[in-house]
């Protein structure tokens, strides 16, 4: 397995318990297909988005650290594809 670190960005107007409900619905996808999550983090939250995407001016950033497969990264992109609440994500390969 590798290391990856994930970013994504939820709609800001979620609230509170939607958005925990969400982060921890998209790491199950992660676990559920062999991956491991090192490492939550919502340091940078709530932001003004540089220009809009499908007319959201706002988004709450989500950063994950973790250990998966090309098998979690699949299905992690495809789900994460077809979710309302993501405005956007990416994945970057930590390893060198």
């Amino acid at each position: 397995m590798r290391k990856y670190e994930i970013m994504y960005i939820l709609k800001a107007d979620l609230d509170e318990a939607a958005r925990k409900e969400e982060i921890a619905k998209l790491s199950k996808i992660i676990t559920d297909n062999g991956g491991k999550v090192e490492e939550t983090s919502e340091a940078m939250g709530l932001r003004e988005l540089a220009y809009p995407i499908n007319k959201e001016t706002k988004g709450y950033y989500v950063v994950l650290k973790t250990l998966m497969d090309n098998k979690a990264i699949d299905e992690f992109n495809r789900l994460v594809r077809i979710d309302a609440k993501v405005i956007r994500h990416l994945i970057v390969n930590l390893d060198k």
